[in-house]
């Protein structure tokens, strides 16, 4: 897999978004903006996590234990009947950990660019959660990383893998907190707390929309 984004290509993302829209009843193509985006921007988050060495152990625990893959053996089944609720708690908690106080936040930027109210959006992001943490399970497994470095490089892997077409990003309608037109580093310090630097974000969001 050469980026995050190129699972949503292949069969098992069709099975993803086929899946997540029927259980929240949204649209295929706007669950597909959504995870588009959301996909990304849980990485970077969970890449910032683990540059601690508290919390790449956190990670790399959760990968090796709970969510070590083992989720996408049975895709279809998960969505038969819709989600279990285990799922969308186990979801619920991922994003928490994941985003902490800036989830609203970015449940409404993602709702805002997609056409769509940001409860929809969170339910997305509660189904979709588990599955992205069972992706890097399987990456985890079969790369055999097993320190902080292998993870960070793993996640650094997988969100350079996406290659910008455009070097806009996909809030800039939306968001520019201070007006002064630096989209990028607005939603580096709104959606993930801070971090300025413009290669970082800005390229990770740059223009995801070049692939629709």
């Amino acid at each position: 897999m050469s980026g995050i984004l190129d699972l949503l290509n292949s069969d098992l993302g069709k099975t993803l978004i086929n899946g997540v829209s029927s259980q929240t009843n949204q649209p295929q193509n706007k669950t597909q903006d959504v995870l588009t985006m959301a996909l990304p921007v849980l990485m970077q988050a969970m890449r910032r996590n683990a540059a601690t060495p508290q919390g790449a152990e956190g990670l790399m625990s959760a990968l090796s234990n709970k969510h070590d893959g083992s989720i996408l053996d049975n895709l279809s089944g998960l969505f038969s009947g819709g989600v279990d609720s285990n799922v969308l708690d186990d979801g619920s908690k991922i994003l928490g950990h994941v985003l902490g106080n800036k989830q609203p936040r970015v449940e409404q930027a993602l709702g805002a660019k997609a056409g769509m109210d940001a409860g929809s959006v969170a339910q997305i992001l509660k189904v979709a959660a588990p599955i992205l943490m069972g992706v890097l399970g399987k990456q985890t497994r079969q790369n055999n990383v097993n320190s902080q470095s292998g993870i960070e490089s793993l996640l650094g892997g997988l969100i350079q893998g996406n290659s910008p077409k455009q070097e806009q990003s996909f809030l800039e309608s939306i968001l520019d907190a201070d007006g002064d037109g630096s989209v990028i580093d607005d939603v580096a310090g709104m959606v993930l707390g801070g971090n300025k630097k413009k290669g970082g974000l800005g390229g990770l969001l740059g223009g995801l929309f070049g692939k629709r």
